[in-house]
């Protein structure tokens, strides 16, 4: 068998798994490019469970959990950190027996060797698992605790000094009411893993944050702006209210729609945008309803939810400061 591998004692073969280099532009928050990236992902839909990979799934910062996170943190007057951990899946160590064939532009002579992965890898299953795990621990040796409310807050507490730490994936808030605890904090998790301080918090998960000496506004204009510009709606006459009054969606009888994934698609980008819109939560809750089968006139009042934002793009919800 051609990159077949004898484990040890066990009468089975480790079938290398392929992999392919990535290309990506990052953008910043006004729309400019960050910069460029190149990223080797390995095969992880040719991994089979059981022999490449266990347990996969890793718990994610909820928004409910990070809108009273940020609301507590401004009521107290914290201060409010954000850093991006470079490369984060690459830090975390395997547990399981992976082999990767040699990457694309790789030349060797022996066209049979293959790597041994012992850290992880974007693309495998079991790499966002892996880097939660390896960052937890850290956060506990450095004196952390874990909430059980949620698994992605960690909570300091010293003397007088607090910290407050929620991570979603790679990207990770810090609160904190000392200066000085939280600059020698993120020389200890730099010299753990090489992160990048953002400095305060302006933008997060496609949130923009400002804030002022009364509080704190979130908005996502940017991302409300993407979604009328992907349909193709910036030059429609806007509306003042998002659904019809009196609407008989329920009873529509127009034709279904040929493609159902664009309807989907839509009302499940309007779906994270009630982060910030909470007036769109009972229309886009009457969308949800027909995605299995939805029909001409539910597509047109997804289309006209769209025309009410594209005259209200930049509004949001606001946190006030008790100060």
């Amino acid at each position: 068998i051609p990159f077949g591998f004898h484990c040890g004692d066990l009468s089975l073969f480790k079938i290398p798994i392929s992999c392919k280099w990535v290309y990506r532009v990052k953008y910043n928050s006004d729309g400019s490019i960050q910069r460029y990236k190149a990223r080797l992902v390995i095969r992880g839909d040719h991994q089979v469970e059981g022999f490449d990979y266990n347990e996969t799934f890793v718990p994610v910062a909820l928004m409910t959990t990070i809108r009273c996170f940020l609301a507590v943190a401004v009521a107290k007057g914290w201060a409010l950190h954000q850093m991006d951990v470079n490369n984060a899946f690459l830090h975390g160590d395997l547990e399981e027996e992976v082999f990767l064939k040699m990457p694309p532009g790789f030349s060797c002579s022996d066209p049979h060797k293959v790597c041994r992965l012992r850290k992880s890898l974007y693309g495998l299953r079991q790499a966002p698992r892996q880097w939660f795990a390896k960052l937890s621990t850290n956060l506990c040796e450095y004196g952390f605790i874990r909430s059980y409310a949620n698994y992605s807050l960690f909570i300091y507490r010293k003397n007088s000094v607090f910290m407050g730490l929620l991570v979603y994936v790679d990207d990770i808030i810090l609160a904190s009411n000392d200066p000085q605890a939280s600059a020698a904090f993120k020389v200890y998790l730099h010299a753990c893993f090489s992160i990048k301080d953002l400095g305060p918090l302006k933008y997060f998960l496609g949130i923009e944050v400002a804030r002022g000496p009364e509080g704190m506004f979130l908005c996502q204009r940017k991302y409300a702006l993407e979604i009328i510009d992907e349909c193709g709606l910036l030059g429609a006459k806007p509306v003042e209210f998002p659904i019809e009054e009196n609407h008989k969606l329920a009873l529509a009888m127009g034709r279904l729609l040929k493609d159902a994934t664009k309807y989907r698609r839509l009302v499940g980008r309007l779906i994270y945008l009630t982060i910030t819109r909470p007036e769109l939560t009972y229309v886009v809750h009457i969308l949800s309803q027909f995605m299995q089968a939805p029909k001409e006139e539910h597509m047109e009042a997804a289309r006209r939810v769209l025309r009410y934002l594209k005259g209200s793009a930049g509004e949001g919800i606001f946190l006030r400061s008790n100060n």
